[in-house]
């Protein structure tokens, strides 16, 4: 049997991360360092990585609060990572080694919080199979919309009937390097009004994330004239599009101008052979558990339910 061993990342082990999140099966780039860290000084991290002898074959980005470890709160999706070489046995192992760890180090639970399985080609829920054997519970499901590219579109004849009418409207789609208009102008201001929140990244924060991966996030804004009306920040990675932030003033949704920048980058990806473009969650503290509202109005667009799974695990 294969030997592995465990140990917490260190700051020493930063290059060696970063080497590995790019090669490895099932990576974003939000497990790279850089991404990881904007916001070190609200979660004590935790991030474990796996040795097979002196090779590193698999990495758990994680933070831990008390005696509970989680698989990173502060990025949207989490789960380990491991190498496309690896089979569903050694997944198992690698696993064992990481439960014998954390209740070597007095972690009494763990959450866990897989990437969509959509994102990888290759899949990505051997580790689910796995915990739920091992005794984890399926804490909650939350429904993930997500456009797939690489079959014909299935937009609603109402969106491309108010489409096309907006196409007359001489609206401008500018991708901005500056995104303080459109956290400035737009999402926060709507974000405070619609639900007394604010977006999840600062405006300095979001910056600087831009600064460390240009080609990753991509502002696109819509313009009536000289005036910001409407705007959608995507993380992008190879194959899969990510709607971040997407929001409009009170003008722009007079005349819908957040569905015809959806349609217009919709089109776009495809065209350039993304296979999917996410959405994002639908969740709501209502009954139902879900606003409705929304999604009704991301499947006009084209787009089809994905779980987005959560994990509890008692440790004994």
């Amino acid at each position: 049997m294969n030997k592995y061993t465990v140990k917490k990342y260190t700051e020493n082990d930063y290059k060696i991360w970063n080497d590995f999140i790019a090669q490895a099966k099932n990576a974003t780039f939000l497990f790279h360092r850089d991404f990881m860290e904007y916001h070190k000084d609200r979660f004590e991290d935790y991030s474990l990585m796996v040795f097979e002898g002196e090779k590193l074959v698999a990495v758990l980005p994680a933070n831990i609060s008390e005696k509970m470890l989680y698989s990173h709160q502060g990025l949207t999706y989490g789960g380990l990572v491991f190498s496309s070489k690896f089979k569903a046995e050694k997944v198992e192992l690698i696993l064992d080694e990481i439960l014998f760890f954390i209740k070597k180090n007095a972690i009494d639970t763990f959450y866990y919080k897989p990437v969509p399985g959509f994102y990888f080609s290759k899949g990505n829920e051997e580790i689910d199979f796995f915990l739920i054997k091992k005794g984890a519970l399926l804490e909650k499901k939350e429904m993930n919309l997500a456009v797939n590219l690489t079959i014909p579109l299935e937009i609603s004849k109402s969106k491309l009937k108010h489409f096309r009418r907006i196409e007359n409207l001489h609206l401008k789609i500018i991708e901005e390097q500056n995104l303080y208009p459109f956290w400035e102008k737009v999402l926060e201001p709507r974000l405070a009004e619609k639900h007394n929140a604010r977006p999840v990244h600062t405006k300095e924060e979001i910056t600087l994330l831009k600064k460390s991966f240009p080609e990753n996030i991509r502002q696109f804004s819509i313009y009536n004239e000289s005036e910001i009306i409407a705007g959608i920040t995507v993380f992008e990675t190879e194959k899969i599009v990510k709607s971040q932030y997407g929001a409009t003033t009170k003008k722009g949704e007079e005349v819908r101008a957040l569905d015809f920048l959806f349609i217009n980058l919709i089109e776009k990806y495809k065209s350039e052979g993304k296979c999917f473009f996410d959405m994002g969650i639908v969740v709501d503290n209502n009954e139902k558990g879900y606003n409705a509202g929304l999604l009704k109005q991301k499947e006009e667009l084209g787009c089809s339910v994905f779980n987005q799974d959560f994990y509890k695990m008692s440790i004994k």
